[in-house]
């Protein structure tokens, strides 16, 4: 008698009207089915087999088609060319770059640098180790955690399996956090460290459904919350340790990878939900595929032309859509990134002497104050020639611009040719005089603040308005400030002011296959250059939609794919010749359409513009314009109580040995700068509410992304404002 032993898959359509067993029934069942049959042939002896079919159960898993090759049945390495998902950056970085330090992650415990070879591995095996418990395909788990070396692992881990990171940083309030895991239906979380854990534990313990947790930094044995209830939780080794283990089976085991059939994960697959931070109402999901991050990872170069070695410091939380996106980028072309946090900025600046900083405007306005402090601490020599060569330094600059043509005009009608001659010859001159005073600055004053602070390439902005002053005050000391824009619906970046043209006041031109245009708020239609509207954009980087909201979606994005931004701008119109030859096509914002103060004269005022002025006074710490419905603008101002008492003591108003200054005396002095930094404004302040504390992320008053909510601060302090009005 032979036997022969079959492994066997058997696939069965279920039927709902014969009441037959499906496929989930029958493939559930695990053992061996045994068949025998007696055959006979005419003229032999009979002879009997014994078939052993065995019923096994095929889990199908998505993987990333290049970093994940092996694994599909094809085997076959795509070109980095063609990338189909985020995580296929690692396979050709690692290839590429391999013991090139990738990043440095001194501030945790403990301490790593990984190179890319090692990153890869990190992140293979932490997709694996999600596997392992129980992670599947399409699934949302809930990724809650700030900046750090483990975060980039897990988001990409997470990415490789095919699942769905939901992301929010460990300062979001419980409820918040709460209302975005439930609204993702999000099946398991993982969180920053077991601080965090202890305290959201109670909460997500009586309103969500919660399969397992993983805590990236830490151990299980410092979670203080009594909350306990055998739900499964790991560690950041323990995942990957689990990984390891089965990766190595996978690799070794033929029958180990017979259980499984692997599929690509599709560029248009969901990769990421990322909430909106809500400056108005609940925050809304952002759905972002593969493909949106893809096109910011594949297009971001020419605005950002690194080389591999660059060095870039992080601190920006990374479900930050810019900060992530700019990760991304500077990983797939071999950069070296070092967290870095607000309080350790200023010594790892120096330590570390990035060429990038990618930051939010707020960053850069403090490294101008502290620079100006400096300055204005320092003899009363040294600041007088400091100052001095600053203004120099700044018509300079101004005139450099003119004969370069970077600047700014919303006039269609080119000047004369002659004009435009003298108007460069003017400037050309101005300049030629001014050069060499500027270069002694740089050697004298502004070469300290280099040494001081790196960026040696260049810094850019995003995530928010960057205040004209911060903008000249850089140019002025030859560290080049770029200027970009876009949204977390647009995955981030459409615009950005290049290296080798950059317009100050603009945002830029669009980055490569993006399209803006603006619009007319109430008829839609499309605007002539130099017409301030509302400002569309389309690419491959818009969004797939909100989650589970159609209506927000079709509100957002029309149905030829154009996004509404909510923002004010305008076109530079077409000039040959002129001030503004080279800034043709660049956009310029004006604020947010939503942030409109409408006056009961019915005059519609910007507060942003006036807002980036006021900021302009060292005097000031936080500014909001008010005055919805109201005769005359007003503002709430958070003084800068060392600087009022500085300026103060200068100008006598107050005796040198005091040690602060009246409400009353520091109203005036608020006044008086307000009078002097937004004379240029078309709207002036009135009255002023001077407050104590600072608008934050604690007390609700930012956002996580630093933006203020105004509407929560209005209502904060609804009744001073009305006596402030009366």
């Amino acid at each position: 008698m032979a036997a022969l032993n079959i492994k066997s898959v058997l696939f069965l359509v279920s039927s709902s009207n014969d009441g037959n067993h499906g496929v989930q029934d029958l493939m559930s069942r695990r053992g061996f089915i045994k068949m025998s049959r007696q055959l006979s042939s005419r003229g032999t002896r009979s002879r009997k087999f014994r078939v052993f079919c065995e019923s096994t159960v095929i889990q199908i898993r998505k993987c990333s088609p290049v970093l994940e090759s092996i694994l599909l049945p094809e085997n076959g390495l795509l070109p980095s060319s063609e990338w189909k998902t985020v995580p296929d950056i690692w396979k050709t970085a690692s290839e590429k770059f391999g013991n090139r330090i990738a990043l440095v992650d001194p501030y945790h415990n403990p301490p790593t640098n990984l190179s890319y070879k090692q990153l890869e591995k990190e992140i293979v095996s932490f997709a694996e180790g999600l596997r392992v418990i129980g992670l599947k395909p399409d699934e949302k788990i809930a990724l809650f955690a700030d900046n750090s070396c483990r975060w980039l692992v897990a988001d990409q881990g997470i990415m490789t399996t095919g699942a769905i990171n939901v992301v929010r940083g460990s300062r979001s309030s419980v409820e918040e956090l709460l209302q975005i895991y439930n609204h993702s239906e999000s099946v398991a979380l993982a969180v920053d460290n077991p601080e965090m854990y202890s305290r959201i534990a109670e909460t997500f313990h009586s309103h969500a459904d919660v399969r397992f947790i993983i805590l990236l930094w830490g151990e299980k044995s410092s979670i203080t919350s009594e909350v306990m209830d055998g739900r499964p939780i790991y560690s950041y080794n323990e995942i990957i340790d689990l990984g390891n283990e089965s990766h190595m089976a996978l690799l070794h085991s033929q029958e180990a990878r017979h259980q499984y059939t692997y599929e690509p994960i599709n560029s248009d697959d969901v990769a990421t939900l990322v909430y909106t931070s809500g400056t108005t109402g609940n925050p809304k999901g952002v759905m972002l595929t593969h493909e949106n991050l893809l096109h910011q990872i594949l297009n971001l170069w020419d605005p950002v032309p690194v080389v591999p070695g660059d060095r870039f410091l992080s601190m920006l939380p990374p479900w930050h859509a810019y900060e992530r996106a700019a990760e991304y980028f500077i990983f797939s072309l071999g950069c070296e990134q070092v967290y870095t946090t607000v309080i350790n900025l200023k010594e790892d600046l120096k330590r570390y002497q990035p060429q990038y900083l990618i930051s939010v405007p707020l960053v850069y306005e403090t490294l101008y104050s502290g620079i100006l402090k400096q300055i204005n601490t320092s003899s009363p020599a040294r600041k007088l020639i400091a100052l001095l060569f600053l203004k120099i330094s700044f018509a300079y600059k101004e005139a450099k611009r003119i004969y370069e043509g970077k600047c700014l005009t919303k006039d269609q009608k080119q000047p004369s040719y002659l004009v435009s001659v003298l108007d460069w010859l003017w400037a050309r001159a101005i300049a030629a005089l001014l050069c060499p005073l500027h270069l002694l600055a740089r050697k004298l004053v502004y070469s300290k603040i280099h040494s001081s602070i790196g960026i040696s390439k260049a810094g850019i902005s995003g995530g928010g308005s960057l205040s004209s002053h911060v903008d000249k005050f850089f140019e002025a000391i030859d560290i080049k400030l770029q200027n970009g824009y876009g949204l977390t619906e647009s995955a981030p970046v459409v615009a950005c002011r290049r290296p080798n043209c950059n317009v100050l006041g603009s945002i830029g031109p669009p980055i490569r296959h993006t399209e803006i245009k603006v619009v007319d708020a109430e008829t839609d239609k499309a605007l002539s250059p130099g017409s301030k509207g509302i400002v569309k954009a389309k690419g491959p980087q818009v969004m797939k939609g909100y989650y589970k909201n159609p209506f927000a979606t079709k509100q957002a994005i029309d149905e030829n794919g154009w996004l509404n931004t909510g923002d004010l701008g305008w076109i530079v119109p077409n000039h040959s010749i002129g001030r503004s030859r080279n800034s043709s096509g660049f956009i310029v914002l004006e604020g947010r359409a939503k942030d409109t103060i409408v006056l009961s004269s019915g005059e519609n005022v910007e507060p942003s513009e006036i807002e980036e002025a006021a900021m302009g006074s060292n005097l000031i710490q936080q500014i909001v314009v008010i005055g919805q419905d109201k005769r005359r603008l007003g503002a709430l101002v958070l003084p800068h109580k060392e600087e009022v008492l500085l300026a103060a003591k200068k100008l006598s108003v107050v005796d040198s040995d005091a040690t602060e200054v009246s409400e009353e005396k520091t109203s005036k002095l608020i006044h008086e700068e307000l009078q002097k930094w937004t004379t240029g404004c078309t709207f002036q302040i009135g009255p002023i509410l001077l407050i104590n504390e600072p608008f934050t992320i604690d007390n609700g008053l930012l956002t996580p992304t630093m933006k203020v909510r105004r509407d929560k601060v209005t209502d904060l302090y609804k009744e001073q404002i009305e006596d402030l009005y009366k």
